[in-house]
């Protein structure tokens, strides 16, 4: 325990200059702030025009940019006019910096390109909880947190410029894919990998290449048939350092597919500054039906996912964050299969929302057509030398409101549909950086007193992970 202490403390002396260097960047980003406000709001068809007139050497000279050559521009430029010529908007607004717009259902990538004519039925809202489990904690002690069911604060629904976040009925919020965005990376596909070297593994089957970055994890994982999983999953949103080569750090379930190829759903929260522009993790998705190879994407920025409620911005931040010692945020996500789809619920414990589904179409003949094989839990990051904090930035031995956690983890097994707990095994591969504490059992009083199959995780990072 002294040791862990010792880390601790060592680790947060490594890291205060980057702190207090973010502090002051922050101080020092208000007025910037105000300024931005104050610009011109970017309509939807100016947007339109902006991308059909806008020229590679503008982006490619730009020093703040990544984008490799003038081919490299022109692809992401088409891009953005394939995913977008057509389609009509008559209502859009900004959140977390971002654009959305409100895009007709059958008018959004995973619809047009998947030709879908009509949306999919959701499924029933799973009213099945797992057997009793005897023994253990029965959950009386454990605390219970604050549920996010919307991503939006009670004064948030009016955006700074007068526009309704909420979009009408039949459109969904769609964040805003942009020349700007794409440019941050050297390619279209170094834009869709899930990290900038294209190294990402399922965590339990890893072998990295060669590569000046690495992904690092702290995980718990379980292998069974199973038509789709449960997590209720711990809010943060810990601080990457771009400036000292950090890119990113994710908390997550995966729903896998590993044989006879790796495809996967996904979904997490995740703070990504490379992507995203700013220092707030976002809700998002991600999926590859080839290992990550030639695809896969984040959220709707490709023709895969389908969305179908309006109520969650995929891609966006949220108005809450836990606090170290204070109050804790959690968001329950589940994917579930049905009817071929692999359908994502989100919301809390008492309850869910079906959001849209990854269409078992984009699997092509793969596994994920029938059923995954393989789940796991935990987080990642992505660094050089150092790596981001992962959860809190604390270790998992610090427990409630210091440490991350992911709780209530059961799955449906498969063929049978049955909700069983999770078993999990746990792997902590850089366990100087990142660890896990548990699986432990939390009790059970369906449907929302209970703690269930949980773990906490996390870590501060550093170098020498």
């Amino acid at each position: 325990m002294k040791s862990t202490i010792n880390y601790q403390l060592r680790s947060c002396n490594e890291r205060l200059p980057w702190v207090l260097g973010a502090l002051f960047a922050l101080a020092g980003s208000f007025p910037l702030a105000a300024q931005a406000n104050q610009t011109q709001f970017v309509s939807f068809q100016q947007f339109m025009e902006n991308t059909h007139s806008s020229h590679a050497t503008n982006f490619v000279l730009d020093g703040n940019n990544k984008v490799k050559s003038e081919a490299a521009f022109e692809d992401m430029r088409q891009h953005v006019l394939h995913v977008y010529e057509g389609v009509q908007v008559q209502q859009s607004f900004v959140l977390g910096g971002d654009y959305f717009d409100c895009v007709p259902m059958l008018q959004q990538p995973g619809a047009r390109q998947g030709g879908l004519k009509a949306i999919a039925a959701p499924p029933p809202v799973p009213t099945t909880f797992p057997s009793v489990r005897i023994g253990g904690n029965d959950g009386t002690g454990l605390k219970q947190p604050q549920a996010v069911t919307s991503q939006l604060a009670a004064n948030e629904k009016i955006d700074e410029y007068g526009h309704s976040r909420i979009c009408s009925e039949g459109t969904i919020p769609m964040r805003r894919i942009t020349l700007k965005e794409l440019s941050r990376f050297p390619t279209l596909r170094d834009y869709f990998q899930k990290a900038p070297d294209g190294a990402e593994h399922v965590p339990s089957k890893t072998v990295y290449p060669p590569s000046a970055v690495a992904h690092k994890y702290a995980y718990t994982y379980q292998y069974v048939n199973n038509t789709g999983q449960t997590d209720t999953i711990n809010l943060w949103s810990p601080y990457v350092d771009t400036g000292l080569g950090e890119i990113f750090s994710l908390a997550q379930s995966w729903t896998i597919a590993y044989t006879p190829v790796l495809q996967t759903a996904e979904v997490g929260w995740q703070n990504y500054p490379g992507l995203y522009g700013n220092q707030s993790a976002r809700l998002f998705i991600y999926w590859t039906a080839d290992g990550y190879g030639s695809t896969g994407c984040y959220n709707l920025s490709c023709g895969a996912f389908v969305q179908v409620n309006g109520s969650w911005f995929i891609g966006g931040p949220f108005a809450n964050y836990s606090t170290v010692g204070g109050a804790q945020y959690e968001f329950t996500a589940q994917f579930y299969l049905f009817q071929g789809n692999w359908w994502l619920g989100l919301g809390s414990p008492s309850g869910i929302t079906w959001v849209g589904y990854y269409p078992g179409s984009i699997y092509g003949s793969g596994p994920m057509r029938t059923n995954a094989q393989l789940l796991e839990f935990g987080s990642e990051s992505v660094g050089s030398n150092p790596w981001p904090p992962e959860g809190s930035g604390y270790y998992a031995s610090n427990g409630w409101s210091y440490a991350a956690y992911q709780r209530q983890l059961y799955y449906w097994d498969y063929p049978n549909a049955n909700a069983i707990w999770d078993s999990l095994t746990v792997a902590q591969p850089s366990p100087s950086c990142y660890t896990i504490a548990g699986p432990y059992w939390g009790g059970y009083t369906p449907p929302t007193n209970y703690w269930g199959t949980y773990f906490y995780f996390g870590g501060p990072g550093g170098y020498g992970c």
